[in-house]
């Protein structure tokens, strides 16, 4: 069965973070855009903009750094600590510079150990950091420490609308810093949005998305059965799972949400929820997008990984603008991401292309002074300043 698994000195340091804070080269459909490098990283996935040149960001082999940018000198690129995971952690800054890390699942559960690897691979480490776990680390500090196991409080608050047999399974993705101190997680195996008061432990639920009918995709390729085949034909109906990577905080406060999409993938059928702050236990319904705290923001999407805000609007970066399926079974042209800018309502055009053909999966997004994108996910990657 198919399914995915969503799974300096320390002053220089204290100072940079509590100030305020050869990969693709693009530009967008009328070419006034492009990227520009700013360092070099390996696999990168986690960033946030501090903004005046200042840039956290997290890598493959669990390291995660402070990027300081220079003026007509290379970019200096600040480890901070290592937090060995089998994928790069989702990172964010709090108030009073602590950093939160976020690692997700270890691996696929014990239900479907052949699940598609694509968010689930795996690089040994000698000593791995606990999965499923927010972190918190501050400037010295020899090693990130523990706040909150999301998989221990996601056994006890199962997804009811659960498409794959295991209603408890937990890949917490997304990561943002709340300023009074608490953090929102967004969960893509619980299909969830929680809320975490780190000083405590304490974890509630604010929203959660309920899957969606879409129809399987044309154009995939054949699958054996010893890898899973074969796929359901074209056209076949299946209630998909939200899968939600991806959370930021809008410049009017509300609380957004992106999901990847589970199988079949359907490119188009990805959405980005609206949450009313201080929300709990929500339902964000693709039957009744208008209804209750969560409400459905934009629709038409695929695969999105990572969401981040602007005085523009939301950015929503795409791993692959033909799913992450179609990149999995090796479809040509699956590599090709998308960084999407989706205005307000009753802008035009409200949703807008910035940087296309040119995004190779690509990993985070985010949003300062400038806009800053982290990518490839896997191997060489950088990170990229948007001008």
């Amino acid at each position: 069965m198919w399914k995915i698994t969503a799974r300096l000195g320390i002053g220089v340091v204290a100072v940079a973070l509590a100030a305020a804070t050869t990969p693709a080269l693009a530009g967008d459909t009328h070419g006034h855009h492009t990227l520009r490098t700013i360092a070099p990283l390996n696999g990168p996935r986690g960033i946030d903009a501090l903004g005046h040149g200042r840039t956290l960001v997290t890598e493959t082999n669990g390291d995660f750094s402070l990027v300081v940018e220079r003026r007509h000198k290379p970019a200096r690129v600040i480890r901070l600590g290592n937090l060995p995971t089998d994928f790069p952690p989702a990172i964010s800054r709090g108030p009073h510079g602590t950093i939160y890390l976020l690692t997700g699942a270890s691996g696929p559960p014990p239900s479907d150990r052949t699940a598609p690897r694509l968010l689930a691979r795996s690089a040994a480490a000698p000593t791995p950091a606990p999965g499923t776990t927010l972190f918190k680390w501050r400037p010295g500090w020899k090693a990130p420490r523990p706040v909150a196991d999301i998989s221990a409080y996601q056994a006890h608050d199962p997804d009811p609308w659960d498409q794959e047999g295991f209603p408890a399974d937990s890949n917490p993705f997304g990561l943002v810093a709340l300023r009074d101190g608490t953090v929102l997680v967004s969960d893509a195996a619980g299909n969830d949005l929680l809320r975490v008061w780190p000083r405590t432990g304490r974890i509630k639920t604010v929203a959660r998305l309920m899957p969606r009918l879409v129809r399987v995709p044309a154009g995939l390729p054949d699958v054996p059965p010893e890898e899973g085949g074969p796929l359901p034909p074209a056209g076949t109906p299946i209630l998909s799972e939200p899968v939600a990577t991806s959370v930021t905080v809008g410049a009017d406060g509300y609380w957004y949400v992106g999901e990847l999409r589970g199988f079949p993938a359907t490119p188009g059928t990805s959405q980005i929820w609206r949450i009313k702050p201080g929300t709990r236990n929500a339902t964000c319904d693709p039957l009744h997008p208008r209804k209750g705290a969560c409400k459905r923001y934009a629709d038409g999407f695929t695969s999105i990984t990572d969401l981040a805000a602007g005085p523009k609007g939301i950015y929503a970066l795409e791993l692959s603008k033909k799913s992450w399926l179609g990149f999995e079974l090796g479809l040509p042209g699956a590599q090709e991401g998308g960084l999407f800018l989706v205005r307000r309502p009753g802008q035009h055009p409200r949703v807008r292309e910035l940087v296309p053909g040119k995004l190779m999966l690509p990993g985070g997004v985010d949003v300062s002074d400038h806009v800053y994108v982290v990518g490839p996910l896997f191997g060489p990657g950088a990170l990229m300043r948007l001008r």
